[in-house]
């Protein structure tokens, strides 16, 4: 995640297959960005990482930004090998596991890096309220703040 030091980044792990949460998800992030000042908007960064290294090609990440209409100069949508998926799981305290259905049980996690790339909160569950979060992105892009 070096290449994103520098900006506060909201990161969800998640896989564009999904049929249940990601989706929440996502919505929930879009809430996030859509309370965000204008000003602050700008200088905040979104992440969707996928658990799926195999499905979730490049083209198959950018066909699901343009379905859910995600502004590509603020969401970025990654993907990477099994390794380097499980390392930020476990980084970011996410737990998931693939089914016999190529589905992905996982935890519902959205997290809040500060500037240097450290984590300053995690939003868990769905549906949550987004108040807590927003505080933590305002104090997370405050200079020699967490």
């Amino acid at each position: 995640m070096g290449a994103f030091k520098g900006q506060v980044q909201i990161v969800t792990m998640f896989f564009a297959r999904c049929e249940f949460a990601c989706p929440i998800l996502v919505h929930d992030m879009k809430r996030i960005e859509a309370a965000l000042p204008a000003t602050l908007r700008t200088n905040v960064g979104f992440l969707l990482v996928s658990f799926d290294s195999e499905r979730d090609t490049p083209e198959a990440l950018h066909a699901y930004s343009q379905r859910v209409e995600l502004d590509t100069n603020r969401w970025t949508l990654l993907r990477g090998s099994p390794d380097d998926v499980l390392e930020l799981a476990a980084l970011l305290g996410i737990k998931f596991k693939r089914d016999s259905r190529g589905q992905f049980a996982h935890s519902n996690v959205i997290t809040v890096l500060n500037a240097a790339g450290e984590i300053a909160y995690q939003q868990i569950g769905l549906n949550q309220d987004i108040q807590p979060t927003l505080k933590a992105i305002t104090t997370a892009g405050e200079p020699g703040r967490p």
